[in-house]
């Protein structure tokens, strides 16, 4: 006889469902993937603010009352919201639109080039990803509120 077929064969993994109380708290998501997600909510934010986005711009260019309209809207409110709710939903559009823009950056760096498909290269550019789109949002969210 044949050594493998004396040996016992080793058990095969047993895959199961994945309960998402129990199991995914537990999960430790790799920064790459973090990113990506929030790639995928950041694209997902901007589609269904869609009309809101094009209210802003059609608002701000059409004429002088409706851009003083517009201002109104963020510094007083409207719809019987205040204008800082206002205010966050467009810091809201203003981080979605950056985090996406810098990731959609990197995945088309990682598409063009052999060596960035490496794990150092897909932790290292993840943590820049998210360092400049929070930082960027940051900044002009400070302008947004009046800080500067």
């Amino acid at each position: 006889m044949s050594e493998s077929a004396t040996t016992v064969a080793k058990k095969r993994p047993e895959f199961r469902n994945i309960n998402a109380f129990t199991d995914l708290p537990s999960y430790r998501l790799p920064l790459a993937g973090i990113v990506s997600i929030l790639h995928r909510i950041s694209g997902a934010i901007m589609f269904l603010l869609m009309p809101f986005i094009i209210w802003m711009f059609d608002t701000s260019i059409s004429s002088e009352i409706s851009f003083a309209k517009f201002k109104t809207a963020f510094n007083v409110g409207m719809l019987g919201l205040p204008g800082f709710v206002w205010k966050l939903v467009a810091l809201a559009l203003i981080w979605a639109y950056l985090h996406h823009f810098i990731a959609g950056l990197r995945h088309l760096w990682m598409d063009t080039s052999h060596a960035a498909v490496s794990k150092e290269f897909g932790k290292s550019s993840a943590a820049v990803t998210l360092a400049v789109s929070i930082g960027l949002t940051l900044v002009l969210g400070a302008k947004l509120f009046g800080l500067y």
